[in-house]
């Protein structure tokens, strides 16, 4: 078959996810200081776009090399799962920074280790399920009319995934903005208590509102084109459309590294640990808690 440039373009893009990622979750098996709530979220995500990366290169390879019904199935399932799984992961993280601030006195309870636990537990069991459907029966190769803009998953099937991604992101906006409001209480407290509204706290409170906006927005950008053209678009379109909103929605794997681990200064400690094994602080590290944004 002829090399499509958005075929490369895909593979390209989850090289570059895998070896970031990868990266991460190394880190964090390595480092046995990294085992908090808030770092096994970080590793499940990071877990998950691993593998989605890894499906991107799979999917390319057998595209190309091997061209069977069969593979073709496996791999799309595969990164079905993966990328559901990363979503998922996300929402977790949410979750997550929403308890550390409405429970921030019992959030390092034994209750809170169970609960996270669980979520992932359920996040990645939904995850494979809806990666297994596929390869289960629930696919067009015997009945081309119902193939959606993403072969050979069925228009029902692609609903159902941009439903539940449409779900994952409202609640994960009511998340955000009840985090929102609890920061901006938090700052109103401190100023009442002071008499007045510090440059500081000011700052501290306007830097976390837009740190969740970009976190949130970077999150809608690279998934909302491809959910909804992929309820509204027809297997009759030209499939540069397909690529065209399925690609940005990749990117989101490849930044969720750089927002969720390499911004954190024990990741970055035991970065260099990792690399030259004989790294020696000069500068006291602080770890940031869950409910830092």
């Amino acid at each position: 078959a002829a090399l499509n440039p958005w075929d490369v373009m895909l593979c390209v893009s989850g090289t570059a996810i895998a070896c970031e990622n990868a990266l991460v979750v190394a880190i964090i098996c390595y480092s046995p200081t990294l085992r908090t709530p808030m770092f096994v979220l970080v590793g499940s995500l990071a877990t998950a776009d691993l593998l989605a990366g890894l499906g991107l290169i799979l999917n390319f390879v057998f595209q190309y090399v091997i061209r069977s019904e069969t593979v073709s199935l496996l791999t799309v399932g595969f990164l079905v799962a993966s990328f559901a799984a990363s979503v998922s992961s996300l929402l977790a993280i949410t979750v997550d920074r929403y308890l550390s601030l409405y429970n921030a006195l019992t959030y390092y309870s034994e209750r809170t280790v169970l609960c996270i636990h669980t979520m992932l537990a359920g996040a990645w069991g939904v995850s494979l399920c809806l990666g297994l459907l596929p390869v289960l029966g629930w696919n067009c190769l015997h009945d081309r009319a119902t193939c959606s803009v993403v072969r050979p998953l069925t228009k029902s099937n692609v609903t159902l995934l941009s439903a539940s991604f449409f779900l994952i992101f409202l609640i994960m906006l009511h998340l955000y903005i009840e985090i929102c409001k609890i920061v901006c209480r938090h700052a109103h407290q401190i100023a009442l208590q002071q008499h007045f509204l510090t440059a500081s706290h000011y700052v501290a409170t306007k830097k976390g509102v837009s740190t969740l906006a970009i976190i949130l927005g970077t999150f809608g950008a690279s998934w909302l084109p491809f959910a909804i053209y992929c309820v509204v678009g027809d297997p009759g379109y030209p499939s540069v459309y397909t690529y065209a909103t399925l690609l940005p929605a990749t990117y989101n794997s490849m930044i969720n590294p750089i927002i969720y681990a390499y911004r954190n200064q024990e990741i970055r400690r035991s970065m260099w640990v990792l690399f030259c094994g004989c790294f020696q602080a000069k500068v006291s590290f602080r770890s940031r808690s869950p409910s830092d944004v």
